[in-house]
């Protein structure tokens, strides 16, 4: 029996990884497969750099072509990354009879829809475990599984740098820039880190998690995203003593015929097992209704653990191709006819509770104008701290409610803002109390 041929798109981070667990486990892959692995052409802008790893030579290309039509690679890894030309290259390959293994989540966001149809139509399969939470099996635990479930909610910390980040600031009380730049000189941070701070990374895969829980199409334009640039070390201790401790939240959650889907700081019960994540570790948490509540973490990112579900998603198209089964299974778990079309609940409709923090002059009588407003727009107070002043003329005040929704809550702190005696835009941090 003939072995297994690949091409690899991309010789960066990832992609040498790959090319290493080929290499350095290529006996293991044998055993479990009864064939090899055989990377046949490598294609990736850049042939100069010294990686760390040896290719034979004339593997390494400067051009994609000739892989992406070359009848003998069975799969193509794609690892590029972004939009294009990750997508011409995808579908070209799928137009020419190659099954697809891709980590790239900002692809199948807004492109996944027509990469899944097309692969349908042509009779090859797309995988993407490396897409969400690098080395974490969700992807495989939700289609294989916990295939029997119909979901209910889905609460993920789905990117490895902020949660570092808010983690430094929990630990050390340092500020969101500081730790930032330690971040970006330790290589947990891009040299521009917008797609993960401010929510956008996680929102990606976000995105993907909905579709494979709840069978339905996502717009990725409709997931609320809001990063963490506007959490500051104050908040985070504020949390602690109220009970809580601050993440980005990844969530979805199934409504009849509505989902809701929004990334944002939130603010999780102290003792929940999601809180207990910490650094640069993932974890995803899915509700289905005979599994229960199942969580699954590790690491999120890194080469090792996106290279290793990377080479998963590889073996189990491998074991496919071996004994002729066609397509186990559809990208998303079921066809794309079977995709149903659930409308996304737009933030003002949601109901939390929620975390207010008001900096205000320190004068009598401010507290009396907040809640008089609050109380206006059916918002009650659970909680209340004013803590010692911070600056001079100016103190803060923070505010836990009662859940309330987020209609009224927008409506309440755009008065709020407007009084004299506010100082700063009030900060609103939103709170789950129950992940289930």
């Amino acid at each position: 029996m003939q072995n297994i041929k690949v091409g690899l798109l991309g010789f960066g981070t990832i992609g040498t990884g790959v090319v290493k667990i080929i290499q350095q486990n290529q006996e293991i892959l044998s055993s479990r497969l009864g064939v090899g692995i055989d990377l046949v052409r490598v294609a990736d802008l850049d042939t100069t750099t010294d990686r760390g790893v040896e290719l034979p030579a004339g593997l390494l290309t400067d051009g994609a072509k000739a892989m992406l039509s070359d009848p003998e690679v069975q799969i193509v890894i794609e690892l590029i990354g972004g939009y294009e030309p990750a997508r011409t290259f995808v579908l070209e390959a799928i137009r020419n009879g190659k099954h697809i293994v891709t980590a790239n989540k900002a692809l199948l966001a807004l492109h996944g829809d027509e990469i899944f149809r097309a692969a349908e139509e042509a009779g090859v399969v797309v995988m993407f475990e490396a897409a969400v939470g690098g080395g974490i099996p969700v992807i495989s635990a939700i289609k294989e599984n916990l295939g029997a479930n119909n979901f209910s909610a889905i609460y993920g910390i789905l990117n490895g740098t902020c949660n570092y980040i808010l983690t430094r600031m929990e630990d050390a009380g340092e500020s969101f820039s500081d730790v930032l730049a330690d971040a970006q000189k330790q290589g947990y941070a891009e040299a521009d880190p917008t797609f993960d701070i401010e929510g956008i990374d996680t929102a990606h895969k976000l995105a993907l998690l909905i579709s494979l829980c709840f069978g339905t199409r996502v717009d990725f334009d409709q997931v609320y995203t809001e990063g963490i640039s506007k959490v500051t070390a104050m908040d985070i201790e504020y949390a602690r003593d109220f009970g809580y401790k601050l993440k980005l939240l990844a969530i979805g959650k199934r409504i009849g015929d509505e989902f809701e889907a929004r990334v944002h700081p939130t603010m999780i019960p102290a003792d929940y097992p999601l809180a207990a994540i910490n650094g640069v570790f993932n974890s995803i948490r899915l509700v289905g209704d005979f599994s229960g509540p199942v969580m699954l973490s590790g690491y999120g990112a890194g080469m090792d653990a996106t290279a290793s579900a990377v080479m998963g998603d590889v073996l189990s198209i491998a074991r496919d191709l071996l004994v002729e089964t066609g397509n186990r299974t559809t990208a998303l778990g079921c066809p794309q006819a079977k995709l149903a079309s659930y409308k996304i609940k737009a933030m003002e409709e949601i109901f939390s509770s929620y975390y207010m923090r008001c900096t205000v002059k320190d004068q009598p009588g401010v507290l009396s104008q907040i809640s008089g407003v609050l109380g206006k727009y059916d918002i009650s107070i659970e909680s209340m701290v004013q803590p010692h002043r911070h600056e001079i003329g100016a103190v803060p005040i923070v505010f836990v409610t009662h859940e309330a929704s987020e209609s009224n809550v927008a409506a309440a702190l755009n008065e709020i803002d407007k009084l004299d005696v506010i100082q700063k835009e009030t900060l609103l941090i939103r709170i789950e109390n129950q992940l289930e």
